[in-house]
């Protein structure tokens, strides 16, 4: 990484991206006055600073006039034609708006995006580039390639190394062909090549083509001409069909002109063109790797009987990936500083794609945002098919009304107005200009946006108005010096968050404004003083629709968690939470320390207890190995660790240990908790309750309904498990798999095991499934382990030849006996069927067919299971046993009884 390239200063106490670039003449006339050095070293201040912008989000450019001009003045032409390549010849004014304040000149920059309704032939990248650095041949000229050429060429040469290496040691495509025979022995080049001496004057009988180009010798700085020029022209010639590169040939004459032997030596020019080739970046697709295959030759041009000088040709052979001249230039902002991209972080981002669902498994999800229309730095949100999409969400959560504006949650409105005097009239006060929008109040923005939460803030409101930028105000107890501080970042964080993950592609800033509250204080706004800049009337929100976009892509920000789907995919994928399950999250931790959270099979109940505990981290300021995450098995336990938010045990480990350092407990799975070593309730209840002034959070999540055996749990009775949450929206399953979990429910409560509550039961009447979703389920019955074997290989090898990856399957059997009863065969049918090999549950992360126990995989999910012979000691929980078996299943479900 190049230091000079991290030196432009950035301002982190305004509530966006700003960046200071110095001094810098503007006003065409100005600007042509300057040296061309100094014109240029302004230039690429301002360049550098754009394109990070555009791929950061979006932000401003701020400049001091080093003209002294007073009057309104223009950027200049050269200036405004640099930022129009760097957004690839679009409307200047899309991404870019100035404004000019005294002697201080800003630029505002929009984030880079693609067209959400794409022109015939357009193309946005995803990302902004001042060069891609590849180039190809065309015709006799060595082109730069465009974003979108690079896009093209990249991809195809992707396929072509897959298509390969699936065919290996097929016949050379057509393009190889071609390529062989334009530097075979039958190119007259080659004969050139192969000489040792040539006549001085001679005239090549051979023009210039895409595979051959001429070059003189520059008459001073030799070698650096010549290495220079290696760059651009290896580059092309790699990239395309390979050729030759003469130095010392007149282009229009085709005359052998050389280079005086006085001026030149061989051994050292060789030398100086091997370092300049080494240097080329190089990209593989391809499991060989080789370099790049390139030869040069000095030939000695002589003048009748006497040396005279030097010809040089390189020859290049097609290159089997891709060669860059050097790498990319391409900026982001990274933490401080605005830096050049890598060529691996600019080839990741160019080549960034909505992931690739196998068919039937894409049906089962709906797009929320895609990356083809998103700016930079986003991901993919999908939610599964028949869940409320972004715009309803949106209308539920955070609804525009027509004319007037709405406070929301109107439950939370009450509650600080109630408890804090005057705050209505404050906030009253600070709206009232605004006639649409909605004002969205929170106890703590920072913590909504996975900031810690600062003691002394009453609340945070959000205006989202029209004809007004998004207004961030904070409300202060007391005035404080870190009161501005914490608006201003909570004010840049969300901005940051609605573009770089919410997808917003508007014009968008947000102003950070901070009350006081205190009798003693004049209740009066103090402006951000990080905000003296005017930004555009672009930047308002000009009606409901834009309201509406805007607080879509705020759903995504306080709703979009890492969705289990990732790792299957290899790629990061959000998915939403419902807004049942949002409103349970949105939950005052203070006044909720305790909670006993009732969740249906599928229902999400694993992940709102992650999110949780990110939450407490924020609310509490306390470190991950402060909260405590307890289940029953160990495959449940290790997968939550990974996530590195907290300190995971089973309960065995719970009950065996000291925890003196931990604060919070989250329980989940806890119906299938057992008494055996102790009251773990208790013992929970001691710990998270031991700081009088300031008792830690215990949150419970658990389903009777998948209770798998029937000794005492030791949950305190269905009465006593107060406060109480519900979860009865069912997001996992199938149809054609929920219909079977509904059917093992109705005949558990017509005859439920002794310890169900009965009271537990009427959940299944409030019971919703989010209906839409294809899959299958199978039950097979009277099958010797033989056929079971064979069929679960058979059917995992159709699933594999249809996109899906031996990750995707589990294979589920009763107990830890009948893992190791299954094991050798399974493992034999599987490698016979190129399937791959077995894991237990233990390695969720492994490209694996998992086999373990229904039990062990509690809590777990895939989209194919296999469930063998489910069975238990008493047949009064076996309904039990195969709701926790089948709710696993996400898609495919199959059952040998």
């Amino acid at each position: 990484m190049e230091a000079n390239h991290c030196s432009l200063g950035m301002d982190l106490s305004y509530p966006d991206l700003v960046i200071d670039v110095g001094e810098v003449t503007l006003g065409e006339e100005n600007r042509k006055k300057l040296q061309k050095t100094q014109r240029n070293q302004e230039k690429a201040r301002v360049i550098r600073a754009a394109c990070a912008l555009l791929n950061s989000g979006g932000g401003v450019i701020r400049m001091e006039m080093a003209n002294k001009d007073e009057r309104p003045i223009e950027m200049g032409l050269d200036l405004e034609e640099s930022l129009r390549n760097l957004i690839q010849d679009q409307y200047l004014q899309a991404f870019f708006e100035t404004k000019q304040q005294g002697r201080c000149f800003y630029i505002f920059v929009k984030s880079w995006s693609g067209d959400p309704v794409p022109k015939h032939g357009s193309f946005n990248s995803r990302i902004c580039s001042l060069s891609t650095s590849l180039y190809c041949r065309s015709g006799t000229s060595v082109l730069p390639m465009s974003s979108r050429k690079a896009f093209d060429f990249l991809k195809t040469k992707e396929i072509e190394s897959k298509y390969n290496l699936i065919n290996e040691g097929s016949p050379p495509s057509k393009i190889m062909k071609a390529v062989y025979q334009n530097i075979s022995d039958s190119n007259p080049a080659y004969k050139v090549f192969q000489t040792d001496t040539i006549e001085y004057g001679e005239i090549l009988s051979f023009p210039e083509s895409p595979s051959i180009e001429f070059k003189q010798f520059s008459t001073d700085h030799i070698q650096q001409y010549v290495e220079n020029i290696i760059p651009e022209y290896i580059s092309a010639f790699a990239n395309t069909e390979g050729g030759y590169l003469f130095i010392g040939v007149d282009d229009k004459s085709r005359k052998v002109l050389g280079c005086a032997k006085s001026k030149v030596d061989p051994n050292s020019l060789k030398n100086v063109i091997a370092r300049a080739i080494s240097k080329l970046p190089i990209v593989h697709f391809c499991f060989s790797k080789p370099p790049v295959e390139c030869s040069t030759k000095i030939i000695e041009v002589f003048r009748g009987k006497e040396l005279y000088g030097y010809l040089c040709v390189i020859k290049v052979k097609a290159f089997c990936c891709v060669v860059f001249s050097e790498a990319p230039r391409s900026w982001m902002v990274k933490e401080k500083y605005v830096c050049p991209l890598t060529i691996e972080e600019w080839l990741e981002k160019m080549m960034d794609a909505d992931p690739e669902f196998p068919p039937d498994f894409a049906e089962a999800f709906e797009s929320q945002l895609r990356l083809s229309d998103s700016p930079s730095l986003c991901r993919p949100v999908y939610s599964k098919k028949g869940l409320e999409h972004k715009a309803d969400l949106q209308r539920h959560l955070f609804p525009v009304p027509p004319g007037h504006l709405r406070y929301t949650p109107e439950s939370l409105w009450k509650e600080l107005s109630s408890q804090h005097e005057g705050l209505q009239e404050l906030i009253n006060k600070q709206v009232q200009p605004f006639s649409q929008g909605i004002v969205i109040l929170s106890r703590s923005w920072a913590v909504d946006l996975n900031l810690q939460e600062k003691p002394g803030v009453i609340c945070d409101a959000l205006l989202i108005a029209r004809n007004s930028t998004p207004i961030l105000y904070t409300v202060l107890r007391e005035l404080d010096a870190e009161g501005q501080d914490y608006c201003t970042l909570t004010a840049f964080t969300l901005k940051q968050n609605l573009v770089n993950l919410g997808g917003y592609t508007g014009k968008v800033c947000v102003r950070a404004k901070v009350l006081c509250l205190s009798p003693e204080s004049s209740a009066e706004a103090l402006e951000a003083a990080v905000s003296p800049m005017d930004y555009p009337a672009s930047y308002s929100l000009a009606g409901t629709q834009h309201m509406e976009a805007l607080l879509q892509s705020l759903v995504i920000v306080l709703l979009g968690f890492r969705s289990l789907l990732s790792d299957q995919l290899g790629c990061e994928v959000l998915n939403l939470l419902t807004a049942q399950q949002y409103e349970i999250f949105s939950k005052n931790l203070r006044k909720n320390r305790e909670l006993f959270v009732h969740g249906l099979p599928g229902s999400g109940k694993t992940i709102m207890a992650m999110k949780i505990m990110e939450k407490i981290r924020n609310v509490f300021h306390c470190e991950a190995e402060r909260i405590l995450y307890v289940c029953e098995n160990q495959p449940l336990r290790n997968f939550i660790s990974d996530k590195k938010i907290c300190q995971a045990e089973t309960r065995k480990t719970f009950m065996r240990e000291y925890f003196d350092h931990i604060q919070h407990i989250i329980i989940d799975e806890a119906q299938n908790f057992r008494t055996e070593d102790g009251d773990w309730y208790g013992k929970a209840k001691t710990i998270t309750q031991r700081e009088k002034d300031c008792p830690g959070v215990l949150w419970i999540f658990l389903d009777y309904f998948q209770t798998s055996h029937l000794d005492c749990s030791g949950l305190p009775l269905l009465s006593a498990q107060y406060p109480r949450e519900e979860l009865t929206r069912v997001v996992r399953n199938a149809d054609e798999i929920a219909e079977y979990i509904q059917q093992e429910m109705q005949l558990i409560i017509e005859n439920p095991p002794v310890n169900i509550p009965h009271g537990y039961l009427a959940i299944l009447s409030e019971a919703k499934w989010a209906p839409g979703v294809s899959g299958n389920k199978k039950i097979i019955k009277n099958w010797t382990m033989e056929q079971i074997v064979t069929f679960v290989a058979d059917t995992c090898r159709l699933f594999i030849e249809r996109g899906y990856s031996p990750k995707d399957v589990a294979v589920l059997v009763s107990t830890t006996r009948e893992v190791e009863h299954y094991w050798h065969e399974l493992s034999k049918a599987l490698r016979k069927k190129r399937v791959g090999c077995l894991s237990d549950a233990s390695d969720m992360s492994s490209d694996r067919v998992i086999l373990d126990s229904v039990r062990r995989f509690s809590g777990l999910e895939r989209n194919i299971v296999f469930g063998i012979h489910p069975r238990t000691t008493d047949p009064a929980i076996l309904p039990n046993i195969l709701i926790c078996l089948a709710s696993r299943a996400k898609q495919y479900l199959y059952i040998f009884l």
